[in-house]
């Protein structure tokens, strides 16, 4: 399942109308617009082929000048995501060294990207 934000265009003039129409329609759900002629939204499809067929149905109601993704997620996305957070070790084999002294260890913000520069002991890429 993917679902994104859209960022719908018009001119303030035809925003009653472009809303109504946004409202009624079934590719999206309605969440809010401006006067400007904002208006935000959000389509989920199985797919994006599927999202794209809904997204080309909104930049046809009469008006809309532009309908613009701005976020999108996608559960394929996430299981893929949350597949390496499982896996991951929940402190890096490199903390529990005996051998490292605390001092030696220069923190910048990840350890788990960061190059341990300093440390005498060479490791290889799996921390061991």
């Amino acid at each position: 399942m993917n679902i994104s934000s859209i960022v719908v265009q018009t001119l303030p003039k035809y925003i009653d109308e472009v809303v109504e129409s946004l409202k009624k329609c079934e590719a999206c759900d309605y969440h809010m617009h401006d006067e400007s002629g904002k208006v935000i939204i959000t389509i989920e499809g199985e797919n994006v082929e599927e999202e794209l067929k809904k997204l080309k149905v909104i930049e046809s109601i009469p008006h809309v000048a532009s309908a613009d993704m701005q976020m999108a997620y996608s559960e394929e996305e996430l299981s893929s995501h949350l597949e390496v957070l499982n896996n991951a070790e929940a402190v890096p084999k490199i903390l529990n060294e005996k051998d490292i002294d605390p001092k030696d260890i220069v923190y910048n913000g990840d350890l788990k990207r960061k190059d341990l520069i300093g440390f005498t002991k060479v490791f290889d890429n799996t921390g061991e």
